[in-house]
């Protein structure tokens, strides 16, 4: 990563701000977090970090996913999305773009998954230590060679949606880890995280942050 590491220079994208939360729609490229080492220091944290000083992360999406996220301004509002995403009281919604004609319309994956070491940070199937993860997915279009589908994880592991895809035969599009030949020649992962539902910590009224996937 420390040689291929060029993020966008997107300016900050912000979907919505009040005194408890902000929410952002993360470039695809862009760390969520810092890595080790100077040069992956440049994130999606410190931008926020840089126009709201206070900002707190409550979790994270891929460097090469784009999509909504939410940072907290306050402890209490941090502890309060926290055990919304551990309770999973949030509901996600991505798009993809996958390789191959998924024949039916609807249908869902229910494959633990656990990091796979040697290999890491992928991560891969394994029915004796893995973790339970669910995906239920839904056709949106089809066209020749891939399908566009509405994805919905109902656990949050690493890798969740990019593996259970490739788990069933259809790794997303321009996957440098899950996906293989012309199916991984895209300029980037055809992966966003379009949106997300919640409980405002303050008052715990019902909020959806939506921000439309750029392919």
């Amino acid at each position: 990563m420390s040689q291929s590491y060029t993020p966008p220079q997107d300016p900050l994208a912000i979907l919505h701000a009040d005194h408890e939360i902000v929410v952002v729609d993360k470039p695809a490229g862009l760390l969520s977090v810092p890595g080790r080492g100077e040069h992956l220091a440049d994130c999606l944290l410190a931008r926020v970090q840089a126009a709201f000083p206070e900002a707190l992360l409550v979790h994270r999406l891929d460097r090469d996913t784009s999509g909504v996220m939410v940072f907290a301004l306050t402890r209490p509002a941090q502890r309060n999305l926290g055990l919304q995403f551990e309770r999973r009281r949030v509901r996600k919604s991505y798009v993809a773009r996958v390789r191959g004609d998924l024949a039916e319309t609807t249908g869902e994956v229910d494959l633990p998954l656990i990091v796979d070491w040697p290999n890491r940070p992928k991560q891969k199937v394994c029915h004796e230590t893995g973790k339970p993860a669910l995906t239920r997915w839904r056709v949106q279009r089809r066209s020749e060679g891939e399908t566009r589908v509405k994805l919905m994880p109902l656990t949050g592991r690493s890798h969740q949606l990019r593996v259970h895809m490739a788990e069933i035969g259809h790794p997303i599009l321009g996957d440098p880890f899950y996906a293989e030949g012309p199916a991984r020649a895209h300029p980037r992962l055809m992966l966003h995280s379009e949106e997300l539902r919640l409980h405002h910590p303050d008052g715990g009224a019902g909020a959806t942050f939506r921000a439309p996937a750029p392919f």
